[in-house]
C-alpha cells in the first residue's frame, strides 16, 4: 500500500492506505481522530464534515490521495480542550441532543465564522444547509452560531 503525507490539524502525518480510501476512515481508523462521524457515507448528511483548506468538505467523499493537496482541520484541531467559542456557544445553547451531527455542524460554523464574522440568518442557513440534524435542533444551532459570533467579535 502507498504512503501519504497529510497535513492534519497543523501537523504532518504519514499514513499508509489505499489511494481510494475515504479520508473519513483514515482519520478515524488510522489516526484515531474519532470526533469526525460516519453518517451516510454518501456526502449527504454532513456528519463527517472537516475543513479542507478552510472549506467544509465531506470526508467520506474525499480520498486520502486527494487530501494530500491541502490542509485538513478536524474537530480536534479547533481546540484541545473543547473551549473554542463555537463549542462553548453550543453548550450554552444546549444544542447537543444525540450529538451525532455536532462535529459536522461545528466545522461548518467554524468555516462560516472565519469568513463572515457577523452572519445573517440566511448566511447561517446557507452555510449549514448540508448538515442534517436528526433531532431537529436547528433553532438552537442558529442561536449558537450567533452567540459564537458575538463571543469571537469581542
Amino acid at each position: 500500500m502507498p504512503s501519504y503525507a497529510l497535513n492534519i490539524n497543523f501537523e504532518r502525518k504519514e499514513v499508509i492506505a489505499d489511494s481510494d480510501t475515504p479520508l473519513l476512515w483514515v482519520l478515524r481508523d488510522v489516526l484515531e481522530l474519532t470526533g469526525t462521524k460516519y453518517g451516510c457515507g454518501q456526502g449527504l448528511c454532513g456528519a463527517c464534515t472537516v475543513l479542507h483548506n478552510g472549506n467544509p468538505i465531506r470526508s467520506c467523499s474525499l480520498t486520502v490521495e486527494s487530501a494530500t493537496k491541502g490542509e485538513i482541520t478536524t474537530i480536534e484541531g479547533i481546540s484541545e480542550n473543547s473551549d473554542h467559542p463555537i463549542q462553548m456557544a453550543w453548550m450554552e445553547m444546549d444544542v447537543p441532543q444525540c450529538g451525532y451531527c455536532q462535529s459536522g455542524q461545528i466545522m461548518s460554523t467554524y468555516s462560516l465564522l472565519s469568513k463572515n464574522t457577523n452572519p445573517s440568518d440566511e448566511d447561517i442557513n446557507t452555510a449549514l444547509s448540508g448538515n442534517i440534524c436528526r433531532c431537529g435542533t436547528y433553532g438552537r444551532v442558529k442561536k449558537a452560531v450567533k452567540l459564537a459570533s458575538n463571543k469571537m467579535n469581542k
